[in-house]
């Protein structure tokens, strides 16, 4: 039987070898990373010089909204997904999502504080209907066993890199060119021309009867009489003043004493989520078996320190780009916005070597087993922060330092990210009790959210103004690479006791490679 859904399902070659769908898929998620990493790239520069520019505090607010944005945007992304899976189907939730972050983009583009957190609160729930549903969608137009299906992916997430990559360049110079609103725009004309590339996918049939509502008769019922389909996209908008007010209210912007101090309600929501989470796994623990107990150690341990590499690396996006703008001598050949660009290039150089080299190691019995790759790839983390705490020997009389050490440090940071993050995924299935498996899934995926609350913290503690000296480039020189030594120090001690642990990992995981 799996022999017959095999070659029916060979027989869609229409892209690369591959179903006709994925193309569209391919392009509408090529066009909604272009969105938010376009977005992206300008928000942190946008907050310090434009919505905060009047606070002594500004560097401190924009970590602080830009670590609640980013855990919200990660974290809404559970919630989609179950809300697609249970009620509206996957194309319902990705144009319900697209529509929303194209609104978020667009009230970007308009000059008031007020606008801005509704803006970033558009994105945050379009993304959790769009993000997780998108990526479910490509799995879902190969059938079970066919062997297409890893290169279907490999494919897919090239279109996310090629995004990533040409956004930053493009909404970077409208930026400088003709000012950050005009690169919000584009970002949204990328969203829109994604949600376009889909729709003409649905009105030519690619997708058959794939990403329709789970059960009809849900999708129809109606709550206090209005029908779940529309129920649905009504509640998502009044959640968002709701979201646009949790991101704007804590201490350093509102500029008085708050019960919180200096913490954000997002910051204590996910806090709360954390000791709930532990609770219930320790728990889970005390029931396992002791097979069960050891491989669910496992799965927390890889999930902590992919966690702790994603909030090193999402500093691109916050300290990185600030320390690119202030202490970087770019020299007309980027600004600090379109440097963001840089991960996603070398993603894309690299991504197929470093493939292929699994693949000769595997060959010679030499590929390493995941918890050396987890370690070599927190490794490469440490060794790139220490490459821009170097700089500073290479510093002028202005803190202004070699756009070089920036490039290394993003092509060392690339590496590490294809070490650790392609493998990370499958083991977490492949570790976790089945009777959890869904559980474990969350929370790997609000990882990337509590890697968020890592940003935070490292872009306050290397907020410039918090030294009460007179800020200049030598100062904000010393801060940052006093900061990226520790962030070095961190790394290198996690990757290196993961690499001393890892024959005892091997014992726990058994023949989990």
């Amino acid at each position: 039987m799996s022999e017959n859904i095999i070659i029916n399902s060979n027989n869609d070659t229409a892209f690369l070898g591959h179903p006709k769908g994925l193309a569209y898929l391919f392009f509408a998620e090529l066009w909604e990373r272009f969105s938010f990493y376009g977005m992206r790239a300008l928000l942190t520069l946008y907050m310090v010089e434009e919505i905060f520019k009047s606070l002594s505090n500004r560097d401190f607010a924009t970590a602080a909204v830009y670590a609640s944005y980013g855990s919200l945007v990660y974290a809404s992304t559970v919630i989609g997904g179950q809300v697609s899976d249970k009620i509206l189907g996957m194309r319902s939730s990705i144009f319900l999502g697209g529509i929303l972050m194209a609104v978020g983009h667009f009230v970007l583009a308009i000059e008031n504080d007020i606008a801005f957190f509704l803006a970033l609160a558009f994105i945050i729930v379009g993304n959790g209907f769009f993000k997780p549903n998108i990526s479910t969608f490509v799995g879902a137009l190969y059938k079970e066993g066919d062997v297409r299906k890893d290169s279907g992916f490999t494919i897919f997430y090239m279109g996310i890199n090629i995004g990533g990559w040409i956004a930053p360049l493009l909404c970077g110079w409208l930026a400088i060119k003709y000012g950050y609103h005009y690169g919000f725009g584009l970002a949204g004309i990328g969203m829109m021309t994604g949600l376009l590339f889909f729709w003409s996918g649905i009105k030519k049939n690619v997708f058959g009867d794939k990403g329709l509502p789970p059960n009809n008769e849900v999708y129809e019922k109606p709550i206090i009489g209005i029908p779940q389909k529309t129920f649905i996209p009504i509640l998502a908008v009044l959640f968002v003043p709701v979201i646009a007010y949790i991101l704007s209210s804590y201490e350093a912007i509102m500029g008085g004493e708050t019960i919180l101090g200096d913490e954000t309600i997002v910051g204590l929501i996910f806090k709360i989520i954390g000791i709930t989470i532990l609770f219930y796994l320790g728990k889970i623990m005390l029931k396992a078996t002791l097979d069960e107990r050891k491989k669910l150690f496992m799965a927390i341990l890889i999930t902590f320190f992919m966690t702790l590499f994603w909030g090193f690396h999402e500093l691109s996006g916050s300290v990185i780009t600030l320390f690119a703008s202030r202490n970087v001598a770019l020299d007309g050949l980027m600004s600090a916005a379109q440097t963001n660009s840089l991960n996603s290039m070398f993603i894309i150089i690299l991504a197929i070597p470093i493939s292929l080299l699994w693949g000769y190691l595997t060959k010679k019995n030499l590929n390493p087993r995941t918890p050396y790759k987890f370690g070599l790839g927190l490794v490469l983390a440490g060794a790139s922060f220490y490459i821009l705490a170097l700089s500073e020997g290479s510093a002028d009389e202005n803190g202004m330092v070699p756009f070089a050490y920036l490039i290394v440090m993003y092509l060392i940071l690339s590496i590490g990210e294809l070490f650790m993050s392609p493998v990370g995924l499958s083991k977490i299935t492949s570790l976790s009790p089945k009777s959890i498996v869904a559980f474990m899934m969350g929370i790997w995926f609000l990882s990337s959210a509590y890697a968020f609350q890592i940003v935070g913290f490292i872009g306050k503690e290397l907020a410039i103004e918090n030294t009460g000296k007179e800020i200049n480039g030598l100062v904000s020189l010393g801060i940052y690479t006093d900061g990226f030594m520790l962030i070095s120090q961190y790394a290198l001690g996690a990757g290196l006791i993961v690499i001393l642990f890892s024959p005892l990992m091997k014992k726990i995981m058994g023949d989990v490679h």
